[in-house]
């Protein structure tokens, strides 16, 4: 279900040894984020008396990983690490399954405003190596992702919301909004860099 890594678990017991604290249990948890692609992931200290009968827990040979009933099916695969580079430091948690997201969005909404996306909004980015896909919707609100040239753009909010959003509800009237979950930090070539 969910795997430590050797470097996690070796700093893990060193901040037991070093705080002299008395639990020997690590609680990971995750929460459904705002979109449905992200997972918040924390970390905390099992103390004596604060164990849940509720939790599911992994016996490791030194402490115990204690996961909740609602953490447990969005950290199955995860992988709990410890990095101590310069780009990035601490504990890491991530879980190439919630990476994947859900499946294809399907049913009329979703194929209307696919049918804009790829008539309309994927030519009009294409011209910067741009590309826009359709990730979910969920209670009338649409979730996209930027990908191509439009990954770590400065100008996509200005996409967003005067260009695709737009498009987007005057072809879906019902629709209430269209969310960004793009992760931008990870674009590899922007077409517009912003100033800094």
């Amino acid at each position: 279900m969910i795997t430590i890594t050797e470097n996690a678990r070796k700093k893990f017991l060193a901040i037991l040894e070093a705080d002299n604290r008395q639990g020997r249990g690590m609680r990971v948890t995750a929460v459904r984020g705002p979109s449905p692609l992200s997972v918040d992931y924390a970390l905390a200290f099992v103390e004596p008396g604060q164990e849940d009968a509720a939790d599911q827990i992994i016996e490791l040979e030194e402490f115990n990983v204690h996961i909740d009933p609602e953490s447990a099916p969005l950290l199955d695969g995860a992988v709990v690490d410890y990095l101590s580079g310069l780009d990035e430091s601490g504990f890491k948690i991530t879980n190439p399954k919630a990476a994947a997201g859900p499946p294809v969005p399907t049913g009329p909404i979703a194929e209307k405003i696919q049918h804009i996306i790829d008539s309309k909004v994927n030519p009009g980015v294409a011209t910067h190596g741009g590309h826009v896909s359709l990730v979910d919707v969920k209670d009338d609100i649409a979730y996209l992702r930027f990908g191509g040239g439009c990954q770590g753009c400065g100008m996509v909010d200005v996409t967003l919301k005067q260009g695709v959003e737009v498009m987007l509800k005057e072809a879906v009237p019902q629709l209430k909004a269209v969310m960004d979950v793009t992760d931008h930090a990870g674009g590899q070539n922007p077409y517009y860099q912003p100033s800094k």
